[in-house]
């Protein structure tokens, strides 16, 4: 099991990778940073994000497919998960599955999600973009068992000074 593979297994991970919402991260077409809050599902393999076809971020992503993923919680200690891997552009005639699924976690009634739905499906007559991401790199931070490198080489500086105290 590679590093990968074993942080992406853990529990906490798993939780995080469960969440509505992720923070995309790109290089625009100007050469200028972008990071959008944008909804996600996990399928077990892959980040899976859609968007209308006409986005801009899909001019950027096409040019430079290099992208890191952030998912956190908004509590203190947060819990986060760091990802970074490359993104593959779907594009869809209908609205993809994963669309509907990682927007049916949303706190909505029965009749809302109802509406919902309708108002997506004419909305998005031409389709969509799946953009696929597959992780290379993955850090999960808790900041009770992990915490940020520099946080950390802090604190075994600051348990060096203490020893030779």
């Amino acid at each position: 099991m590679t590093n990968l593979d074993e942080v992406l297994a853990k529990p906490l991970s798993q939780e995080l990778l469960a969440r509505d919402l992720t923070r995309l991260a790109y290089v625009a077409k100007d050469g200028t940073p972008r990071t959008i809050p944008i909804a996600f599902t996990w399928n077990g393999e892959q980040i899976v994000l859609c968007t209308t076809k006409n986005a801009p971020k899909l001019h950027a992503l096409k040019a430079n497919p290099a992208v890191a993923l952030t998912i956190d919680t908004e509590v203190h200690p947060p819990k986060i998960l760091l990802l970074r891997g490359t993104a593959e552009l779907d594009h869809t005639d209908g609205i993809p599955d994963e669309y509907l699924q990682m927007n049916g976690t949303y706190e909505m009634s029965a009749e809302q999600r109802v509406e919902w739905e309708r108002e997506v499906r004419s909305l998005y007559v031409d389709g969509m973009v799946r953009i696929v991401i597959t992780p290379t790199w993955a850090k999960l931070i808790d900041f009770e068992t992990t915490l940020p490198t520099p946080v950390q080489e802090l604190v075994e500086r600051r348990s060096a000074r203490q020893e030779t105290v």
